[in-house]
């Protein structure tokens, strides 16, 4: 379920300096391009010929890519649906059996267990289901698609590179639709970077060695920039009075200065008062509230859909020992078509929601809270009938 970045920015330059050739068209051609491109880099005419003997393009990675259709689900709806009683019986069982592992995550790299445990959870349901994709034909499919050629095109060569350590192969290794191996879900090139010998038997295989995943995950973690010895998310209550419009990821202030605002902790205490923090509303000001630290972002690096990077941030909060969160009274969201209809109107006062596809992602709630405040409504950035009305 991990998805990797979309470097819209990098895709641009790729796509202006770019041949016709690095993407799409004649697939036999563009296989000699990588080919080329394979042999330039110093990987010898054996290698190159073996890793692409079974190359082909998978249709199915292509209706995968453009279904993506999880993440219409609203927070509650798709945290109630993975964070099941199975799930957390089993993450609390994994952490006793690999203690010693998550000690070392935690010494090593700075990174909360609950958290490596969350994201081994919801990628692979702890390595039960790591994918049935082949893995190089994902790849190669997804760089011969002109969508994201600059994002998956390296990977082709880095899984090239882990086949010429012995730790790919072409014709077998299977994992995601995007090109993501193993338990907790890592392109190739983050293995070739930051996978770890977590067993000691001198290889890093992230598909069939729990402790070489999990260490490589929280490794992976910490390069993308996780803060050691601090929260990530912490569910809260917030007054009716809140300016609405500063809440969402857009606005940050201490927690010193959100507690003196009347933002309080649903359970506990709130975080270190100096601490930068955002108060987010997954559905609105009537549905759950959390206050998102700086950790919070990082699960972006990660995965971009807000509706899956909340609710893996909270489900380890939950491996952590906090209740479960107060769904609240939210306001009845919009159907897909509805939201489809608003993504429109909003392009069309000249805001970038990105592809009309009835997601709910950050260009469709920023311009909603926008639009919110334009028209005198509640800016909480959760999209309803009202404001679809009203513009």
């Amino acid at each position: 379920m991990r998805f990797p970045i979309l470097a819209s920015a990098m895709l641009f330059v790729f796509a202006q300096s770019a041949s016709a050739a690095t993407c799409g068209g004649d697939f036999s051609t563009f296989l000699q391009g990588l080919k080329k491109e394979a042999a330039a880099q110093g990987h010898s005419r054996q290698s190159i010929n073996r890793f692409f003997k079974t190359a082909a393009l998978d249709q199915t990675v292509i209706r995968r890519d453009r279904a993506q259709g999880i993440f219409k689900s609203t927070f509650t709806e798709f945290a109630g649906k993975v964070i099941s009683k199975n799930r957390m019986d089993h993450g609390r069982n994994n952490a006793k059996k690999y203690k010693n592992i998550f000690d070392k995550a935690e010494r090593d790299y700075g990174v909360d267990r609950n958290v490596i445990l969350a994201f081994w959870a919801l990628e692979t349901d702890y390595g039960a289901f790591q994918g049935d994709i082949n893995t190089a034909n994902a790849l190669i499919t997804l760089a011969h698609d002109c969508r994201r050629p600059a994002l998956f095109r390296p990977q082709i060569f880095a899984a090239l590179e882990l086949y010429e350590r012995g730790d790919f192969n072409p014709a077998t290794t299977t994992g995601a639709w995007a090109g993501e191996i193993g338990m907790v879900q890592m392109l190739p090139e983050d293995i070739l970077k930051l996978g770890v010998d977590g067993n000691g038997d001198g290889k890093i295989n992230v598909k069939t060695s729990a402790p070489d995943a999990l260490l490589s995950g929280a490794h992976m973690l910490q390069t993308l920039g996780w803060r050691a010895n601090e929260p990530w998310l912490v569910e809260v209550k917030v007054p009716k009075n809140l300016n609405w419009f500063e809440t969402g990821l857009q606005t940050e202030k201490k927690v010193s200065d959100w507690a003196r605002l009347g933002v309080k902790a649903k359970s506990g205490t709130l975080p270190k008062a100096g601490l930068p923090a955002s108060i987010i509303l997954p559905q609105g000001r009537f549905g759950p509230a959390f206050m998102a630290l700086p950790n919070f972002r990082v699960y972006f690096e990660w995965n971009q859909s807000f509706v899956y990077v909340t609710t893996a941030a909270y489900f380890a909060t939950r491996l952590s020992g906090a209740p479960v969160f107060s769904k609240g009274n939210p306001e009845t969201g919009l159907t897909d078509s509805e939201m489809k209809a608003l993504q429109e109107k909003l392009k069309a006062r000249g805001h970038d929601v990105g592809k009309i596809d009835g997601i709910l992602g950050s260009g469709t709630r920023n311009a909603v809270r926008l639009e919110q405040k334009r028209l005198g409504l509640p800016a909480d950035a959760w999209p309803t009938r009202a404001l679809l009305s009203k513009l």
